[in-house]
């Protein structure tokens, strides 16, 4: 019996492509992200204790100064910062493997709605008890969760030199080694100098915000833009 003959993968359909192709490039809504970044770590380093909830490298250095017990630095809540990062990220996993052969527009899309959701949960507990206990641990957890999720969709969005959550360090390197100074061709120089500059507007926003406002404020302005950006995400890198 003669096997039958395998079925040809279907091209994507000209109405897919409009559709992918409809909003703000990826590209744009990855620099918007990472201010969202660098507001996220304002929030967290000054006003949860000296820890980062977007930025893991700075977490582990931060986790070394809590060990070590330098003053103003927490074990517990920067291990919570830091496993509640990466069962977010776990969970991105598994969304990319049930959406992964999907629209990247829907994707980008459903992994944004979640983590606006997420910040703004994070902004209501401020809003409503700001003074009790646990808050401080409920916005880590929420807002480490919610990074975690995201990195793990940039990731495999493949968007070249916008990591989002920053690895700075790697970003300016690769901006010098490779530039025509370095040696090299200067690729995505563009792109990694806007993710620097993004990073650190973030940074002063949310540094401004919670020094005025407390944390209510720059957590609601954080979800507020990351639903913006999730309704006009495109597919388009």
């Amino acid at each position: 019996m003669s096997a039958s003959p395998q079925t040809p993968e279907t091209p994507e359909s000209p109405e897919t492509s409009d559709t992918e192709a409809r909003g703000l490039r990826l590209v744009f809504v990855l620099l918007g992200l990472t201010v969202v970044s660098g507001l996220i770590d304002a929030v967290a380093y000054l006003g949860l204790g000296h820890l980062f909830t977007a930025n893991m490298t700075g977490n582990v250095v931060v986790l070394g100064f809590a060990a070590a017990g330098a003053p103003g630095f927490s074990v517990p809540h920067t291990v919570t910062s830091l496993g509640c990062f990466l069962i977010g990220a776990v969970v991105g996993g598994r969304i990319e493997g049930w959406l992964g052969g999907g629209p990247k527009r829907r994707w980008a899309r459903l992994t944004l709605t979640a983590e606006a959701l997420l910040v703004g949960a994070a902004a209501v507990v401020a809003f409503a008890a700001p003074d009790a206990g646990g808050t401080r641990y409920t916005v880590i957890a929420l807002t480490a969760f919610a990074m975690g999720l995201r990195t793990a969709t940039v990731r495999k969005l493949g968007v070249p030199a916008l990591p989002t959550t920053v690895v700075v360090t790697t970003t300016l390197t690769g901006l010098a080694a490779e530039s025509p100074a370095g040696g090299g061709p200067g690729t995505h120089a563009a792109r990694r100098t806007a993710s620097v500059i993004a990073l650190a507007l973030g940074a002063f926003l949310g540094a401004w915000l919670v020094t005025d406002h407390g944390l209510g404020i720059p957590l609601l302005v954080a979800a507020a833009l990351t639903g913006v950006l999730a309704v006009v995400a495109s597919g388009r890198d």
